[in-house]
């Protein structure tokens, strides 16, 4: 069913009685050509992009909850491209170019809005380290402009910045940037694939994998035995977890990011901004919330639970930021499970275990990596060659010593 003004308004006509499932809930049949672990939205979007760019259409997605449980539907929304290092600007520009379609490509509303994001520096060393992040970025195509603090004045006059610790000097603005409703891209993935032929297989979890020799055949799963030539595996926080299932030792430390969403209020925030004295970045939902995080709890977990001391952390940059938040309630909260790489840069590679191909690292990036994730992995499982914009995503970097280290914080999971 194809989604439009004219079928809304028919059905409304009909009393909403006629509308179709949005995918199909299939069962496990005994062999594909592709195992995709996974339905969150890198495993889903790879599945789409098998099916349309490749023609592999024998394909599977196990999830081992239901579509939209994971870490899709627990971050906090934001798309963008501004990053520095040859190695991630030319993906997450990919990845934003994408989005800038995604709606007509999947005739599905993701509720994609380009509002704009906005970094904040506080001192004239940070906004010479922006004013070298966006030269990289418009040499990348992404687009920036460096802003004085009178410029950041007119469009957030709300901030505080003449007596707060760190007063706002000024920011990096790319106005393509912007947020997307998180789950809604999932679902929207779900159907373009299922569409296209892909079975989508819920509550499948994934207990082993089938050998011949060093290569892996098939999985097994909570719903049975299911055969494979290729296996992509795609699940964010639980990839160290899965991994060992293939005694396979990932470079990778989960960990768990929470998010929280206000009480609703009238406009107020008219796109994405970061604190550039502490880790803090704030939006406005359609709904009137303002969604905002900041740093990972400082422990590893497997849990999609976070601890008291972080959210104090959060809130306290928030209040440095713009005081006038201070007297609105928290409404709800979330943990997502972040799998953290040693040098804060994503993983698309073959693994040592023939067959098994690796989608993982994404750290704080996951959800505005999505669309080029998707079709980067699809790439790499059709041709068993990386996508040229994911050449520097290897797995094998971290002995190597190719790090893409976007921070420049050292090998260590938990400073990214």
């Amino acid at each position: 069913m194809r989604y439009s003004f004219l079928n809304l308004a028919w059905q409304a006509l009909r009393g909403h009685r006629d509308w179709q499932p949005a995918w199909r809930d299939a069962a496990p049949r005994p062999h594909y050509d592709i195992i995709i672990i996974g339905g969150g939205g890198h495993g889903l979007a790879t599945a789409y992009y098998l099916a349309k760019e490749h023609g592999i259409k024998n394909v599977a997605v196990l999830e081992k909850g239901y579509i939209g449980s994971g870490n899709s539907g627990r971050n906090t929304t934001i798309i963008r491209s501004n990053y520095l290092l040859p190695g991630n600007e030319a993906f997450y520009e990919w990845s934003m170019k994408l989005w800038e379609g995604l709606e007509q490509e999947l005739n599905y509303n993701a509720m994609v809005s380009q509002r704009g994001v906005l970094n904040l520096y506080h001192s004239d060393a940070q906004r010479d380290a922006f004013a070298r992040r966006g030269n990289a970025m418009i040499l990348a195509g992404a687009g920036a402009e460096l802003l004085d603090a009178a410029a950041v004045r007119r469009i957030l006059p709300m901030l505080d910045f003449d007596n707060a610790r760190f007063p706002i000097r000024g920011g990096l603005l790319q106005r393509r940037g912007g947020t997307a409703r998180h789950d809604a891209v999932v679902w929207g993935y779900a159907r373009g694939a299922s569409d296209r032929g892909v079975d989508i297989i819920q509550n499948c979890e994934v207990t082993g994998f089938l050998r011949e020799g060093r290569r892996v055949v098939g999985v097994e799963t909570t719903r049975g035995r299911i055969g494979a030539r290729k296996m992509g595996l795609a699940v964010a926080g639980s990839s160290s977890r899965v991994a060992a299932l293939a005694d396979l030792k990932l470079p990778i430390e989960s960990h768990v990011l929470q998010a929280f969403v206000s009480e609703a209020i009238k406009p107020f925030i008219p796109g994405v901004v970061t604190f550039g004295a502490g880790h803090f970045y704030i939006s406005q939902s359609d709904k009137g919330g303002l969604v905002f995080g900041g740093d990972i709890d400082g422990y590893n977990s497997y849990a999609q639970r976070g601890n008291l001391p972080t959210v104090e952390d959060v809130c306290e940059g928030g209040m440095a930021l713009m005081p006038a938040i201070g007297r609105l309630r928290i409404l709800r909260s979330w943990g997502g499970l972040v799998d953290m790489s040693m040098d804060g840069s994503p993983i698309i590679d073959k693994t040592p275990v023939d067959g098994l191909y690796l989608n993982a690292g994404w750290c704080y990036g996951g959800f505005k990596a999505t669309p080029a994730s998707g079709w980067c992995f699809a790439h790499l499982l059709a041709r068993d060659e990386p996508h040229p914009v994911t050449a520097a995503y290897r797995l094998d970097r971290f002995e190597t010593g190719h790090i893409i280290d976007e921070k420049g914080q050292g090998a260590q999971p938990n400073l990214h």
